[in-house]
């Protein structure tokens, strides 16, 4: 199964690391585990760390057991964190095929990826937010901003300096394949 939820990059792999830990290592249920994420890494709401708790399941940094979460005995390594994205998150395989066809020339922006992938947006979000478009486009510019954190992709265009200044890797300018990828 695919997880939706796609929080935003962090702006490296040890901030990642630090969302892990946020999560403990004796089992807890989830509205426990989304309070000690929420407090540990100032995350604004439930949502949001539910997202974080959600996501990091998916990339197997966090278990869960009978018993509730519990932090996974697994560094988030750019390997792994590849992995966990291709394998466990919605879309994804989609969003390495359409930067395998991107160019410098021709870079896929979030935009792209969105209209790539728009009906396979999951009926029930479509129905549930009237915005759904809009959510589902950003969703797509965090997607290609994880990617670009472990080198499936690399963002393209405007200022080459604004990525290295910004909290992660994200661009409006857009993305091609990666050297991982």
């Amino acid at each position: 199964m695919r997880l939706k939820p796609v929080p935003d990059p962090p702006p490296d792999l040890d901030a990642l690391r630090e969302y892990q830990r946020a999560v403990p290592l004796v089992p807890g249920d989830t509205d426990d585990c989304c309070a000690r994420l929420r407090r540990r890494r100032d995350l604004p709401d439930r949502q949001t760390a539910n997202d974080w708790l959600a996501f990091l399941r998916a990339l197997d940094l966090v278990e869960e057991t009978p018993r509730g979460f519990v932090r996974a005995d697994a560094e988030p390594t750019p390997e792994r964190v590849r992995e966990g994205l291709r394998e466990g998150v919605l879309l994804v395989p989609e969003a390495l095929a359409a930067l395998r066809e991107a160019s410098p020339e021709a870079p896929l922006t979030p935009d792209d990826l969105f209209a790539a992938t728009r009906d396979r947006v999951p009926r029930h979000d479509r129905a549930r937010n009237p915005d759904w478009e809009a959510a589902w486009r950003d969703r797509a510019a965090r997607l290609l901003g994880w990617l670009a954190l472990v080198d499936l992709a690399a963002p393209v265009g405007g200022d080459p300096d604004a990525t290295e200044r910004s909290e992660g890797p994200l661009t409006d300018d857009g993305y091609v394949a990666g050297d991982a990828l």
